[in-house]
C-alpha cells in the first residue's frame, strides 16, 4: 500500500490510523490536522471527535500510531502544507480524500494482493478483533473503543457466531 501508489504514505497512514483508532472510515477521512497534531507539529496523545453516524463523543488514543504519524507529518508538510485536512485529496487538497476514492485505493491493494475481502471497513473490524483477542476477550474494552451501546452489538460486529462461541467453550474446563 505504501510503496505501490503515488500517495502511498497517505493511504498507508489512513489504514494504520483506522486500525489503531477503529473509527468508521467517514470519521477517519474527515479528521483535521489540528485534531491530531499540536501547533508545533508534535502528535497529541488523544484526539477528541464526534462520530458522524451516532453523534457520540469519542476519545482516540494515538500512542500506538505515533511512529507512523511522525513519518506522515513530514510528508504532509512537504506536499500539502496549507491543507487543514489530515488526509487531503490529491486532486483537491482543500477537501479531504473521499470515501469513494479511498475505496478505489483499497480495491487496488486487494487486486495487487489477490484477495477479495478488503474494504473500507476492514481497518475498523480488524482493529477491533485484534484488541478483543489480545486483551483476553475483553468485550467491554472493544465495546467502548467502537463506541457501541451494547455488548450484543459488539459481539455481532466481531462476527462471533455459534461456531466461534463453541470453539471458545471447548477450551473452558467445567469440572
Amino acid at each position: 500500500m505504501r510503496d505501490n501508489f503515488k500517495f502511498g504514505l497517505r493511504n498507508y497512514t489512513i489504514f494504520k490510523l483506522g486500525l489503531v483508532t477503529m473509527l468508521r472510515v467517514s470519521d477517519l477521512l474527515a479528521l483535521r490536522r489540528s485534531e491530531i497534531f499540536k501547533d508545533d507539529g508534535t502528535i497529541k496523545l488523544n484526539a477528541y471527535t464526534v462520530d458522524q453516524k451516532t453523534g457520540k463523543h469519542n476519545i482516540l488514543y494515538l500512542k500506538p500510531a505515533i511512529y507512523d504519524l511522525s513519518q506522515y507529518i513530514k510528508w504532509l508538510n512537504d506536499h500539502y502544507p496549507d491543507s487543514e485536512w489530515l488526509f487531503p485529496s490529491s486532486q483537491h487538497p482543500e477537501n479531504h480524500i473521499s470515501i469513494k476514492q479511498y475505496y478505489k485505493v483499497i480495491r487496488r491493494v486487494s487486486d495487487l494482493l489477490e484477495i477479495d475481502y478488503l474494504g473500507t471497513h476492514t481497518m475498523r473490524k480488524t482493529g477491533a478483533y485484534r484488541v478483543y483477542v489480545q486483551s483476553n476477550y475483553d468485550i467491554a474494552l472493544v465495546m467502548s473503543l467502537l463506541n457501541h451501546s451494547s455488548q450484543a452489538m459488539t459481539l455481532r460486529y466481531l462476527g462471533l457466531d455459534q461456531v466461534s462461541r463453541e470453539q471458545k467453550l471447548d477450551k473452558i474446563h467445567f469440572d
